[in-house]
């Protein structure tokens, strides 16, 4: 019998997590990390246990057990044993929250986040747009000294975040994700989505960015395919 009305207990104690978590879907959490079964992380919330999936994890970062941490509520399942509470690291939206969190304006409606492009752990590109001529969205991202931006990258344990200006002319965007480096010139194949830039030599590995990751940062946040070429190698 105790046995049974602890079953019971239990049940409506995952139903519970059911109603009062559906509604935190796109929340910031903090949690107390408390276990792990082989990569996946189970999170304190204090009343319930949450879980930090491996898939979800960023792969530079290492948790201890009784560390707090501070996820995003991605989901909330139906698990094998019931509703879970699904947490991230890993996902854009975790970024796009903290500026949330971080900028007032954004939060407000002044600027918007038009696209965000993200390598766990490594790099983040962040477009924004504001349609307030007197409001300089990258700057009020950035904050004063810095300090918005810098209080985002700690809690993202030193990940670069760039912050770019959004335009709904490619070029333009093209040239604001891929600067400091210098562009020449764009062959833009709209029916392929796909756009050849050509960069003097000495640019190449700038606009490429460390392994490739620039262009590929650049080509989720534009939905464009971006090709990067240096300049002379135009004969071969």
């Amino acid at each position: 019998g105790r046995q049974a009305l602890m079953q019971h207990i239990r049940k409506a104690e995952k139903a519970k997590i059911m109603t009062e978590f559906k509604d935190r879907v796109g929340d910031i959490i903090s949690g107390v990390v408390r276990r792990f079964e082989r990569s996946d992380v189970t999170v304190d919330l204090g009343k319930y246990e949450a879980l930090l999936p491996n898939r979800e994890r960023v792969p530079t970062e290492e948790y201890q057990i009784g560390e707090r941490i501070r996820c995003y509520v991605k989901a909330v399942e139906n698990g094998p044993h019931g509703p879970e509470i699904i947490l991230s690291r890993s996902d854009p939206e975790f970024v796009k929250k903290l500026f949330q969190l971080e900028v007032s304006e954004i939060n407000d409606g002044t600027i918007k986040i038009m696209a965000i492009a993200r390598e766990p752990g490594f790099r983040t590109k962040v477009a924004v747009w504001t349609r307030e001529e007197k409001v300089d969205p990258v700057g009020a991202c950035v904050g004063l000294r810095g300090q918005r931006v810098k209080n985002i990258v700690r809690e993202l344990n030193n990940e670069k975040v760039d912050i770019i200006k959004w335009d709904s002319g490619l070029k333009t965007l093209l040239t604001n994700a891929l600067a400091p480096a210098r562009l020449k010139t764009f062959e833009i194949d709209e029916p392929r989505r796909r756009v050849r830039i050509l960069v003097p030599a000495d640019q190449l590995s700038l606009a490429i960015g460390k392994r490739g990751q620039n262009a590929r940062l650049t080509s989720k946040l534009t939905g464009w395919q971006v090709d990067i070429e240096a300049e002379e190698g135009k004969d071969s």
